[in-house]
């Protein structure tokens, strides 16, 4: 019997009603006079046919170069416009930034999130959103020296668990993950979970799942014909680890309420429920517990997986490089001339311009939100030649920006050398854009930043990294995994202590 809840299978039951859907008239409608060119669809598969929908970035990169950086594909009865390459991304996103400051509708977002919080909502839900927790999460530290302190607390924590293993290999993922989540959950609840917790582990769990069940083939499927979302187990699975993770954080914050106090704000929900009651005599549109479950649980996830993400490549890079991981250039001059035995500090930053390139070409290199998430067109826009309408699904690739072989000397390999000059000084690079750009550029760009430069040089001068035994460099597989963020496939590693 056929399995229907194989996404291939699925795809052959798509295939085969095409030729009744043709019968019927069911063809693309056009999109007006000068759309972006594009691959013509097929009725109801679109362009389908051509994609690899484990990783579609990579067959629309192809399509840009028989296309151009503007151009047009139907994913089932959607119609998007991709943009692709530095100069094409920035115009939109950038020199063009309010009118393609929208957020697609997109049928798994639209369910998961109902329009609420920060990542996925829309208009003035959006703006109110942003705005709130940017402030809010610099009231609680983003950018400044209490949070700094909370990482350097954390990274203490992440070197004793390393330690441990005395050598021995193991697997980083959930200590990586528990480590940078930490970090907002500070934020959040005020509080840091030990890293066997439990409840702590299962919350990880939920939002990892999530992140790969959003870039699979069965969830894309349904985006593209959420009519027949019943045949998708996929999108089931997310929708009840949602469900339990939003029961956590209503339970978190029913429990606030009890020892609530303007006076004394203790955390994000704090200052959320705060302003909840402040705008009770109002309308109250946006400060409602939906809206906090849906912000709480976007800051949670987005603040725990890219950078624990990033983090993951970054030691699986330093053991397929060790003569990088080794460089007595610098990394080795550093720890004992700018650091010494002291915990790294934001302030050594600019006294590393080695180390600072190497973190910079990890971000450019994994690439660990190939796709973006998608924008929409706020108003109608003539944009470079063409036509595009109000509400146009725009999908500005980043992979195409952090691999641009007009913007990068080695596009495809892991060069640090990209943000360096000849004397060996950190060069900004404008084609550096892991945290997107414009109005939806990444709210936690400032608190990522100083993340992975604290946890990186604290790991890196404690310990050497080195693959498993029985293990070689040319054995480690960077082929990332399949999904909304992109982490490399799981490995183990030995952390060998320089003490």
């Amino acid at each position: 019997m056929m399995d229907w809840m194989d996404p291939l299978s699925i795809f052959f039951l798509l295939v085969l009603t095409v030729t009744l859907l043709w019968k019927m008239g069911s063809f693309s409608k056009g999109s007006g006079q000068n759309f972006p060119p594009g691959p013509r669809p097929l009725p109801f598969i679109g362009s389908l046919h051509l994609l690899d929908l484990k990783r579609p970035y990579m067959t629309m990169c192809k399509l840009s170069k028989q296309y151009g950086p503007v151009f047009s594909i139907q994913m089932g009865t959607q119609k998007m416009v991709v943009l692709t390459g530095y100069e094409t991304v920035k115009e939109a996103l950038v020199n063009q930034a309010d009118a393609f400051a929208e957020r697609a509708f997109i049928p798994i977002f639209e369910e998961f999130m109902k329009g609420y919080g920060i990542v996925f909502s829309h208009g003035e839900n959006w703006r109110v959103m942003r705005r709130f927790s940017l402030t809010t999460l610099r009231d609680y530290g983003m950018g400044k020296r209490t949070i700094e302190d909370r990482i350097v607390e954390e990274c203490g924590f992440l070197i004793k668990i390393f330690e441990s293993y005395e050598g021995k290999p193991f697997e980083n993922t959930a200590i990586m993950n528990g480590a940078v989540s930490n970090i907002i959950v500070s934020i959040l609840l005020g509080k840091r979970f030990e890293y066997d917790d439990s409840t702590f582990i299962r919350l990880l769990r939920l939002v990892n799942e999530n992140a790969r069940l959003f870039g699979s083939p069965s969830v894309q499927l349904y985006n593209m014909f959420p009519a027949l979302g019943f045949l998708f187990g996929a999108c089931k699975t997310v929708m009840n680890n949602r469900d339990e993770l939003y029961a956590f954080i209503q339970a978190t914050f029913i429990e606030s309420l009890k020892e609530l106090d303007a006076n004394d704000q203790r955390n994000l929900i704090d200052s959320f429920l705060i302003r909840q009651q402040e705008e009770k005599t109002q309308s109250n549109r946006f400060f409602h517990n939906e809206n906090l479950k849906a912000l709480v649980g976007n800051l949670f996830a987005a603040g725990t997986e890219t950078t624990s993400t990033t983090l993951r490549w970054g030691l699986l890079l330093m053991m397929k490089y060790p003569e990088i991981q080794s460089k007595k250039s610098e990394r080795k001059r550093n720890t004992r001339e700018v650091i010494g035995s002291a915990q790294p500090q934001t302030e050594h930053r600019a006294k590393m311009p080695y180390t600072d390139a190497v973190i910079h070409e990890i971000q450019r290199f994994s690439n660990i939100i190939p796709a973006n998430v998608p924008h929409a067109t706020t108003v109608d826009v003539a944009f470079k030649g063409y036509s595009i309408p109000k509400g146009t699904y725009i999908l500005p690739l980043l992979c195409s920006v952090l691999q641009d072989e007009t913007q990068w000397e080695k596009p495809h390999k892991f060069y640090p050398e990209h943000f360096l000059d000849s004397a060996g000084k950190f060069v900004k690079r404008d084609a550096f854009m892991p945290f997107s750009a414009g109005r939806r550029m990444c709210a936690g760009e400032t608190l990522a930043k100083m993340e992975l430069f604290l946890f990186f040089t604290s790991l890196l001068q404690r310990f050497t990294f080195q693959p498993a035994p029985g293990m070689s460099k040319e054995d480690l597989d960077l082929t990332p995994m399949v999904g909304f963020a992109t982490p490399p496939v799981p490995y183990k590693c030995c952390a060998l202590s320089h003490s």
